[in-house]
């Protein structure tokens, strides 16, 4: 492991800062396109270190540039600043003083980590052309997100990247263990969102209604059949019906019924597949009911595929820094799904994760936390890949 590089012991003197604005930012989390107080307190400790900070890009987004040497290489870093809307039950000292809001995905952390490496190359310098470190909002909305607004806003035409990175922690693996995989590494996703209008009746008449909760409920079993029975058993699907909603009494038959559906996919022609048929299968099993089926089919996230030759580069930083022992590669896809994938349809790069810690809490749960162990494991592994990226010739 080359020491001319960084090293994760080079941020141990900020190591107690770096957990401290992590633990700040977990205390005082804000939903997508809220995240106001965030990026004043990440805008205000880049401008401090020398940095030159663009504000309210994509809504709340900002974008720090920082120049060393001649060259003319240009290299962007992203992390994501937004909470989620649940409860916090972690019983936390730092625990969220927002009720309903939780860093429950860790971006608290992954804005530290960068932030760590931010302060680390500011004040080393050990690069050769141009950092833009990307802070970027709403990376949960699931679609219209933050990735797309700072696309739209002209992100990478005024800070041109010769590659794009991102990193997202991973519980379940051992903390600071990087995993990589390049091609379609994280699903599309998209929503669907159906209404089933019947005709509503006393609960003592059924034969005078069109219950619209019963083929709301047999239309959950029968879209069990879309991934089962339509798409190739050597591909990878999944439709997951999330919510289903009718009435509020129960002597009364309602007038409709609503549910919402998450459908991911890692190809195209699958996700094509996929929409074709729930919207065949839930407007004839409306119609088999006598009901109707009215469908909102929202377009999310795509597939997220990394570039073979970043991911190979990223991987190697990695194994520089950590040893090839806490390294995965490849890595299985994932079926979650990530904004960064507008990014890398523009810019070659690679989204990374790195560990949690094994037997940690999942994501999106109301008893997870980020691992602090990683800030300046992060940080260091941000540092060392401007660094060598940027190398000077």
């Amino acid at each position: 492991m080359s020491t001319k590089f960084c090293q994760i012991a080079d941020l141990d003197d900020v190591k107690h800062e770096l957990v401290g604005i992590r633990r700040h930012i977990h205390q005082h989390p804000e939903l997508s396109y809220e995240e106001v107080d965030t990026a004043r307190l990440v805008a205000e400790r880049l401008e401090d270190w020398g940095y030159a900070v663009t504000r309210n890009i994509g809504g709340n987004g900002l974008v720090a540039t920082l120049r060393a040497g001649s060259s003319t290489r240009s290299i962007g870093v992203r992390a994501d600043m937004d909470a989620l809307p649940i409860h916090e039950m972690t019983g936390l000292s730092y625990a969220s003083e927002h009720q309903g809001k939780m860093h429950a995905c860790g971006h608290d952390g992954h804005t530290a980590m960068l932030l760590g490496a931010a302060l680390q190359l500011a004040r080393t310098r050990r690069f050769d052309g141009t950092v833009n470190l990307i802070f970027q909002p709403a990376e949960e909305a699931g679609f219209n997100s933050g990735a797309e607004q700072m696309l739209r806003d002209g992100l990478f035409e005024r800070f041109p990247c010769d590659a794009i990175f991102g990193m997202h922690n991973h519980p379940g693996v051992a903390t600071g263990t990087f995993m990589f995989r390049a091609g379609a590494f994280m699903a599309a996703c998209d929503t669907v969102k159906i209404k089933i209008i019947g005709k509503g009746s006393h609960a003592a008449r059924p034969h005078l209604s069109v219950d619209p909760l019963v083929a709301a409920s047999s239309l959950v079993m029968a879209l069990q059949t879309v991934v089962s029975r339509n798409v190739d058993p050597m591909e990878t699907a999944v439709v997951t019906v999330g919510s289903l909603h009718a009435g509020h009494a129960a002597n009364v038959i309602p007038e409709h019924a609503a549910m919402e559906l998450s459908v991911r996919s890692f190809k195209p022609e699958v996700r094509e597949l996929l929409e074709q048929r729930i919207r065949a299968l839930v407007l004839s099993h409306a119609e088999s009911y006598g009901a109707r089926a009215e469908i909102e089919y929202i377009r999310g996230y795509p597939v997220l595929i990394n570039s073979e030759a970043e991911t190979e580069f990223a991987r190697q930083i990695a194994e520089e820094l950590v040893g090839a022992d806490k390294i995965i590669a490849p890595f299985g896809p994932i079926a979650g799904s990530e904004d960064f994938a507008y990014f890398l349809q523009q810019r070659p790069g690679c989204f990374v994760r790195v560990g949690n810690g094994a037997g940690q809490p999942m994501l999106h749960n109301a008893h997870y936390d980020f691992n602090d162990d990683n800030v300046t494991v992060g940080a260091a592994y941000w540092t060392r890949l401007v660094e060598r990226y940027l190398q000077a010739q």
